[in-house]
């Protein structure tokens, strides 16, 4: 048997901005945006050239889900983008006006950042040794 991990749903306040976001500025790939009902889509983005897991963008539906759009982990960091062009994506985080949460690091498995997306949510943003 093998398995693995799809996607990740990640609640956002809109699917158009959030697209946006993702596509324009992160440079993610949008695989689908099909609509399921007037106010229910299913849409996946992940990142260009990547064939893992994507990014099921879930607009909050609830007063409960909207309180906690950008700080599904209480803070910490969320999900880990690996490059293997460190430089070269964080110059476009940088030129994007992305927030830098925290400074580019050498670390013993490789170099690191850390960035909030469009919402708060942080994300380590890594390239390996």
């Amino acid at each position: 048997m093998t398995q693995q991990i799809a996607q990740i749903s990640l609640l956002v306040r809109d699917y158009d901005e959030a697209i946006a976001y993702y596509t324009e500025v992160l440079g993610f790939e949008l695989l689908e945006d099909t609509r399921l009902s007037e106010t229910k889509r299913w849409v996946r983005v992940r990142p260009a050239g990547d064939i893992g897991c994507a990014l099921l963008l879930a607009r909050a539906a609830t007063a409960e889900q909207e309180a906690v759009v950008g700080r599904q982990t209480g803070g910490r960091v969320f999900l880990f983008l690996e490059t293997d062009d460190f430089a070269g994506y964080y110059a476009r985080l940088q030129s994007a006006g992305v927030s830098i949460v925290r400074e580019r690091s050498e670390e013993e498995y490789g170099t690191v950042a850390v960035f909030a997306d469009l919402y708060g949510n942080l994300w380590d943003l890594i390239q390996r040794r």
